[in-house]
């Protein structure tokens, strides 16, 4: 810029010069548009020369915070952009402009970042929708979506979101977490790790039950990746949030209607049109509808193997869960018909918890037996049994074998997987 365009401000009104640089590099970048692998730079580089041209006094950090702070407000999504770069935190959550709060460890804290207005709020909002070819508005005002690190997104706003529009980012690690660190972390134990894995490789059929933000993503990706390379694996999701490593790896996605009403592709349609992709596993990020049904039915017709996921108390509450949402599909079948269904199709429950601690674990791991009259039968393996605190308030407990072998050790056998000697034995801790 000449000298003769040095414009003065006054440092103290932050909105003012972050407005002008903002102007400023839109028009550059109208101009002149940056290619895609150049973008980043060439837009902090605009930003500093257009911050040059005006008469300022700032030190070097605090002149690079504001760079920072309108980079993201361009190309990122706003204030809460420094906390989505942040690898301890697990979520970000946005009520109004004034209250932005996460959760680390599995606690919420409060942090001083706020927004300039509701409408500052819905920008960021709309940033986060649009490359998913998702909208909020009166009409439709909520909205699930991710961001390109696999993160997932809920926005609310009003007048559903009474005190403002409200944003959910549920973040998840770039790098996928192990069995390993699963066991180091405290969430299972070698002797469970070692079941499970054995599980997936001889094709049995598991749902992961929990409550919200209890890790149940998490292990289905550790599961999945037992999955064998050969196997072809269809996935189908919300959001897409799963990150299957096979070759043969299909994967679906969800798609809301339009304005119009028209155009919705639900988990069900997907699931049905799965069965016609020749997969020989499906992996459902969550069942959550009628769509239960299809999936019971696609376990008991050669698709064994499959993994899902549902929100549960109990491996008892998720059979009930699953049948109520069979029900939904409102084909009258009669509820021993339906109870024997999945019986037959669902073999392990594997059911997680965020404890008062914030630690997530696997606290109930429950073979589905078989029907005994108008009950089926559940065949607990695993429990987590808490003993009591220690004094920084993290919870003390032992993850045990209750000593009962299940039946599907012959199918184990069968696949070529060895179990340890030990695997259910009641007085083993390791």
């Amino acid at each position: 810029m000449r000298n003769s365009e040095v414009k003065p401000f006054n440092f103290n009104d932050t909105q003012s010069i972050k407005a002008y640089l903002m102007d400023v590099v839109a028009q550059q970048i109208e101009r002149y548009p940056p290619s895609a692998t150049e973008y980043r730079n060439k837009i902090a580089d605009w930003i500093g020369k257009a911050l040059d041209g005006t008469s300022h006094n700032l030190s070097a950090p605090a002149r690079q915070a504001l760079i920072r702070e309108v980079l993201a407000e361009l190309i990122g999504y706003g204030p809460i952009q420094p906390l989505l770069e942040d690898p301890g935190i697990n979520e970000v959550m946005v009520y109004g402009p004034n209250q932005v709060y996460i959760e680390r460890e599995g606690h919420l804290e409060d942090t001083p970042i706020k927004f300039d207005d509701e409408a500052h709020v819905i920008r960021v909002i709309n940033r986060m929708l649009h490359p998913v070819g998702r909208q909020v508005s009166i009409d439709n005002p909520t909205a699930d979506a991710r961001l390109p690190d696999g993160s997932r997104v809920n926005v609310v706003i009003p007048p559903i979101s009474v005190d403002g529009p409200c944003i959910t980012v549920r973040r998840f690690l770039k790098d996928r977490f192990t069995m390993e660190q699963l066991i180091r972390s405290g969430s299972l134990n070698e002797r469970m790790a070692n079941m499970l894995e054995a599980s997936v490789i001889a094709r049995l059929s598991i749902v992961i039950s929990g409550n919200t933000s209890s890790g149940k993503t998490t292990l289905m990706n550790v599961l999945s990746s037992y999955i064998p390379d050969g196997e072809r694996i269809v996935v189908i999701e919300d959001a897409a949030e799963l990150k299957l490593q096979q070759k043969y790896t299909v994967r679906l996605e969800t798609r809301p209607a339009n304005t119009e009403g028209k155009g919705q592709v639900t988990t069900r349609d997907l699931v049905r049109n799965a069965l016609r992709m020749r997969p020989d596993r499906l992996v459902i990020g969550e069942v959550r509808g009628e769509e239960s049904l299809d999936l019971l039915q696609a376990m008991n017709t050669g698709h064994d193997g499959s993994l899902t996921t549902l929100h549960a108390n109990s491996p008892r509450d998720a059979l009930s869960r699953i049948e109520t949402m069979a029900l939904m599909a409102g084909l009258n079948l009669p509820l021993s018909a339906l109870r024997q269904q999945i019986a037959s199709a669902i073999d392990l429950i594997v059911h997680m918890d965020r404890l008062s601690d914030g630690s997530r674990k696997i606290t109930l791991i429950s073979e589905v037996s078989r029907m005994e009259g108008e009950v089926i039968t559940l065949l607990d393996l695993f429990r987590f049994e808490q003993t009591g605190l220690d004094e920084r308030g993290k919870i003390i407990g032992t993850m045990r074998a209750t000593g009962m072998r299940p039946s599907f050790m012959r199918r184990v056998e069968l696949s070529g997987h060895r179990l340890r000697a030990d695997t259910f034995w009641a007085g083993s801790k390791k």
